[in-house]
């Protein structure tokens, strides 16, 4: 007698597991896995507390080391009572002045000789200038001339005193438009030729015998005539502080 034919053995679907195998309990699934993220996915930590904390720290020290800045400005202010120093042009003497024409132009030649009062009005500080450079001009606008240039040095002045600054200078054969060198001619007869000084140096501080920083000045007495040196007028210089700041 013939077999009967073999039928086919049917193949598990993929993931299929046989309920009556031992090593399965019937009802039990595994836990699913949780994916794994990059770091770029990782939640960051909030650092926003930290930085407001940091911030008003800061705040409060500025805040203390402004009012303690303060403080001490007015401590100073009202037991030294300070005041700035005065400048004064005490006088403007022309020893020689002489404008010659000749065939290739107006030539200028003088001498002059400036006194400049410094005064220190504090009964508790001290003042300590640097090495002074004074320019001596003559004629305002476009007639100005400038007729030199001379060092000071260095000096100190102490409580409530005053001294004065000798400034010598000279132009020799100075070449001057000639429209200029007549109007300086004419004015100088007539005394009212008009004289500019200019001072630039450092000052410093005494105080309880300390030296305190120095710091850029300049000093102008612009527009003061002959005319009213020799009258007596001494006219107030302005002062410079740091090349912005001007004091009267």
């Amino acid at each position: 007698m013939s077999e009967p034919p073999l039928k086919p053995v049917l193949q598990k679907p993929p993931g299929y597991k046989d309920p009556n195998s031992p090593g399965v309990q019937p009802g039990f699934r595994p836990r699913p896995r949780k994916p794994v993220l990059p770091p770029s996915f990782h939640p960051k930590k909030k650092s926003s507390s930290c930085c407001r904390v940091c911030c008003c720290c800061f705040c409060i020290f500025f805040l203390i080391l402004f009012l303690l800045l303060v403080i001490c400005g007015a401590v100073f202010y009202l037991w030294f009572d300070p005041k700035l120093p005065g400048f004064h042009v005490q006088s403007f003497r022309i020893s020689r002045f002489n404008v010659t024409k000749k065939p290739d132009g107006t030539y200028l030649d003088a001498a002059t000789t400036t006194r400049i009062e410094v005064k220190n009005p504090n009964a508790k500080m001290t003042y300590y200038y640097g090495d002074t450079a004074v320019d001596v001009s003559i004629g305002e606008g476009g007639d100005e001339t400038e007729l030199g240039t001379t060092t000071v040095p260095e000096f100190s002045l102490g409580k409530q005193k005053t001294t004065s600054l000798k400034v010598e200078t000279k132009a020799s054969n100075k070449l001057v438009v000639d429209g200029v060198g007549d109007r300086l001619q004419t004015r100088y007869r007539s005394k009212s030729l008009p004289v500019n000084v200019e001072a630039r140096t450092k000052v410093g501080l005494g105080v309880a015998g300390l030296k305190i920083g120095m710091v850029g000045l300049t000093v102008k007495c612009d527009g003061i005539t002959m005319k009213e040196l020799e009258g007596g007028d001494m006219p107030k210089c302005v002062i410079n502080v740091l090349r912005w700041l001007n004091l009267h």
